[in-house]
């Protein structure tokens, strides 16, 4: 039998404001010693030296963590143009440099190649797996390898600054599996002068902003305080994006069991994905057929 996870059973949503530095993994260690948490866990990796949302969900909420990692997401970036590096960021080594510096017009145009559904191939220095290995691994080794394109929807990307000639601010909202330095590394190759991101910060990802988010520091100042459980959000906010139906008495015990339960729906399709609520607390994420919520997820709330 394995050893008992240590720990308080709390469940919901904790938005910390990453900072540059540590990674994703460490920013959830840290919050779960501080909320003494059984279980946790993050929607969306960013890279050491970006900031921003970082969503963290506590027991139950692990189960909403898909939601949040399909959810449109939106990122402010800078990109170095001139310079390209082997990481495709301000971390790695020079691999190529240009004197071309495309004007203001030039870069808008090239933006439009980038919106909308587009093919995407992901930085050498990134977690995806050639044969079953991390690439970034890889990479480390010297190797570099032919990694496949992967499909993007990018909803929108705009210049919003350019401070001078070799650096122009991009916001940019997209769908699950963006990488921003891949964003960067083919708009400087579109432009003919080369580029790589300098600075990144996920402004929002799904409901969560980086605006509400909570600081490292005042995460370690509220550490395992009844203060820092009131910031918690709930498991619910989680499942923002699909709609709600409300179950019966009867129906709810069904849905906790794992079984089809009877719900209450409005403007629900057959087939469509929701989530059942009663008494205000999430039951069951499932789908919708003749009535009932057939579950795919069951939560285990108090």
């Amino acid at each position: 039998m394995g050893r008992k996870r240590k720990g308080r059973d709390i469940s919901g949503w904790l938005v910390v404001d990453k900072p540059a530095g540590p990674t994703s993994t460490a920013i959830v260690n840290k919050a779960r010693w501080a909320l003494e948490a059984k279980k946790a866990g993050h929607a969306g990796t960013l890279d050491p030296e970006a900031t921003g949302v970082l969503a963290i969900a506590l027991g139950e909420a692990t189960k909403t963590v898909p939601f949040i990692t399909d959810a449109f997401k939106a990122y402010r970036f800078t990109v170095r143009l001139g310079i390209a590096t082997n990481t495709d960021d301000a971390e790695g080594k020079v691999i190529g440099t240009s004197d071309a510096r495309p004007d203001d017009a030039a870069i808008k145009d090239a933006l439009a190649r980038f919106i909308g559904d587009i093919e995407q191939v992901p930085p050498q220095f990134s977690a995806v797996k050639v044969d079953g290995e991390r690439a970034y691994k890889r990479a480390r080794d010297g190797e570099e390898m032919e990694l496949a394109a992967r499909p993007l929807w990018v909803e929108s990307l705009l210049l919003t600054d350019r401070p001078d000639a070799d650096h122009v601010t991009l916001e940019m909202v997209c769908g699950k599996g963006g990488y921003v330095r891949s964003i960067a590394r083919d708009l400087g190759q579109a432009l003919g002068c080369l580029g790589h991101v300098r600075e990144l910060r996920r402004i929002w990802s799904g409901p969560f902003d980086a605006a509400d988010g909570l600081t490292l520091a005042q995460i370690e100042a509220l550490a395992r305080t009844p203060a820092l459980d009131d910031h918690l959000l709930p498991l619910e906010k989680g499942l923002d994006d699909l709609p709600e139906v409300k179950a019966t008495a009867e129906g709810a015990t069904r849905l906790r069991n794992g079984n089809p339960g009877l719900v209450i729906a409005q403007d629900v399709e057959y087939g469509e994905e929701c989530w059942a609520s009663f008494e205000g607390h999430a039951v069951a994420v499932g789908r919708f057929k003749a009535g009932e919520l057939h579950p795919t997820r069951v939560f285990n709330q108090g």
